[in-house]
């Protein structure tokens, strides 16, 4: 069952001038280190933009939470991971791992699905999260 939906757009040039603005500031505020350390594996050409797609990920997965980024959800709750396949994935911790918790039903595991896209000058993220019953 479908606990919680959530999508996000954003605009790459939008995620440039912020981190033209405030730099580092911005990137540590919002990132995980591996999400930073994955951004600067990129060229110059798209690492604005796979930033762009982290940030739209996480704005999505907080919509999915049903919280935004309140409630003791924290941007650096949400982290954008790849699995062994490269897929992407939600790793949540802190208090975003706490609502979810919070929100599975007894005797169910969720399960958080992770897609993101971007044709410049956007960025698009969708989280859907499922419950699925326990053996």
């Amino acid at each position: 069952m479908i606990i919680g939906l959530g999508s996000d757009m954003v605009d790459i040039r939008r995620i440039e001038r912020v981190i033209g603005k405030h730099g580092d500031r911005f990137l540590e505020r919002i990132f995980t280190p591996l999400e930073r350390a994955k951004a600067a594996k990129r060229t110059e050409r798209i690492r604005v933009a796979t930033y762009a797609k982290r940030f739209a990920a996480k704005e999505a997965a907080s919509k999915a939470l049903g919280t935004g980024f309140r409630a003791g959800v924290f941007w650096r709750d949400l982290g954008v991971v790849n699995l062994s396949s490269g897929a992407p994935a939600m790793r949540m911790t802190g208090g975003a791992a706490a609502r979810l918790a919070a929100i599975t039903p007894p005797g169910h595991a969720a399960q958080v699905a992770l897609t993101m896209t971007d044709e410049y000058p956007y960025a698009q993220a969708m989280v859907v999260i499922t419950a699925v019953k326990l053996p």
